[in-house]
């Protein structure tokens, strides 16, 4: 399409596809020694003991819950407003899922609503979540300190969905060093900060959930005799340990990704150049704005805004379709997980999380990537100002 603006793309430079072209050229394409230098690379940036690269972040998500042991007749707590695999993943295990409304400013995950709901349940004799799964959404933390203070409290684990959230910050620390979860998942499909094509990444302090991880990711196999249930019998023999699966990533992704983390920062700070000249832009007009919380140093994966009802009336419907046919590909984050057909049918209903279904009935994220001119910028302003119009 002539002249499409995307919500979000890929930056892939000479250097990057220098890192594809050796690794293809080498004896190893597929679990070979780029897997380890890329994880070391995001475990030292994030400043985590560990890291395990997989082949995507669902991947990744379901690996966290299979290592924490989740299992049938156990339940697992997330937000509302992410991808369905932020909730698939306790589905994965046969736990029960539920949600906890967000906060209305942050869009993120409500500690406060999570308190409130821990504390019913506990009250009522009602089974609490064995895991919790806050997400980073488009690249903001959420209050990660408090909701430690939860887990404490309560004996849940936490596994962080940062599939937005590389090369964020929380309280001047980076996204992933788990200094208040037992895990960290990153994304690195092609509309994210940094990418592999497909990817994803767990990193942990824990040299436990590390060593199951690696089993997990490829079918539960390990080569490590202290592992093993029985002496090894020669150097060709493996044993298989648990149920796991092929999550593998390869070695062409894992030497793309290494490459892009050069770039990491470069990225991420003009996705901040380009939001606060949305911010600036869009003061004018009838709609609500991303909020950042001042504990929190965005990764910017997404820039959405609110159709604000109160001050205009058009609708979310009317300006998304405006701005499309300008050829300006504008999407929507998220509608809330359990309204999808799929968990609706076991029994989830409008109305569970007020703050998400409000938020989503007036969300439009704009275009946000690390290629957008400032001329093209200013083209969807100009085109988001005439469809409010």
């Amino acid at each position: 399409m002539s002249g499409f603006i995307p919500y979000g793309r890929q930056n892939i430079s000479e250097e990057d596809i220098q890192a594809v072209v050796e690794v293809l050229r080498s004896d190893f394409v597929t679990q070979g020694p780029a897997i380890e230098r890329f994880e070391k690379a995001v475990a030292d940036y994030c400043g985590s003991r560990y890291a395990v690269a997989v082949s995507n972040a669902t991947a990744g998500l379901h690996m966290a819950c299979m290592a924490l042991g989740l299992a049938c007749g156990e339940v697992l707590w997330t937000a509302p407003n992410t991808f369905v695999a932020s909730a698939n993943c306790g589905r994965y295990c046969g736990a029960q899922v539920d949600f906890i409304d967000i906060d209305p400013q942050t869009y993120l995950l409500d500690v406060s609503q999570l308190a409130q709901k821990l504390a019913e349940v506990k009250a009522s004799g009602g089974m609490l979540p064995k895991i919790v799964i806050p997400v980073q959404f488009a690249g903001q933390c959420v209050e990660m300190d408090q909701l430690a203070k939860l887990a404490k409290a309560y004996g849940f684990a936490i596994i962080e969905d940062a599939a937005h959230g590389i090369g964020g910050q929380y309280q001047g620390k980076p996204i992933g060093g788990c200094d208040y979860s037992e895990m960290t998942v990153f994304s690195f499909h092609p509309v994210k900060i940094i990418t592999t094509g497909e990817g994803g990444l767990i990193t942990t302090n824990r040299e436990d959930l590390y060593q199951t991880l690696l089993r997990l990711r490829s079918h539960g196999i390990t080569r490590d005799a202290q592992f093993m249930k029985n002496p090894p019998e020669g150097p060709w023999y493996y044993e298989q340990i648990e149920l796991g699966y092929n999550y593998r990533m390869t070695d062409m992704q894992a030497a793309l990704g290494h490459s892009q983390m050069k770039r990491l920062d470069e990225f991420v700070a003009k996705r901040h150049q380009l939001a606060q000249r949305y911010d600036e832009q869009l003061a004018d007009l009838p709609v609500i704005c991303p909020k950042q919380h001042p504990d929190s140093y965005s990764a910017l994966h997404l820039y959405p805004i609110q159709v604000d009802a109160k001050q205009t009336s058009k609708t979310r419907k009317q300006v998304f379709e405006a701005l499309r046919a300008r050829n300006i590909g504008v999407n929507v984050h998220y509608m809330p997980v359990y309204l999808q057909p799929y968990y609706r049918d076991l029994g989830f209903k409008a109305g569970h999380c007020p703050q998400a279904e409000h938020y989503y009935n007036q969300a439009i994220t704009l275009p946000l990537y690390y290629d957008l001119t400032f001329e093209q910028q200013d083209q969807v302003v100009q085109a988001l100002r005439e469809a409010l119009a």
